[in-house]
């Protein structure tokens, strides 16, 4: 009996949520950002991500070391969504 309030009111809260952007389909949902905030690029792929040359990116993380970068278990990983606020600030300077 529990459970199934539980799920009522969980069904309730996503139709809920659903609706606000009912007009606005482009808008970003309640788990949209927090995915990209916290995906995580590999460094062979972040040429791909860019869209750039894999001889551009390599130059890219040799000039610019400051690079928001995670190493986990001798693996560099970037943050989509730092990586991306990153690039936008090197274009602006």
């Amino acid at each position: 009996m529990i459970s199934l309030a539980i799920g009522i009111a969980a069904a309730g809260y996503f139709i809920g949520e659903g609706l606000k952007n009912f007009y606005n389909p482009q808008a970003e949902g309640l788990l949209d950002s927090a995915e990209d905030e916290y995906e995580l690029i590999r460094e062979k792929d972040v040429h791909d991500f860019l869209n750039i040359s894999k001889e551009d990116a390599r130059s890219l993380t040799v000039e610019h070391p400051d690079i928001p970068h995670v190493v986990l278990n001798g693996t560099i990983y970037y943050p989509k969504h730092k990586l991306r606020e990153w690039v936008m600030q090197l274009g602006e300077s």
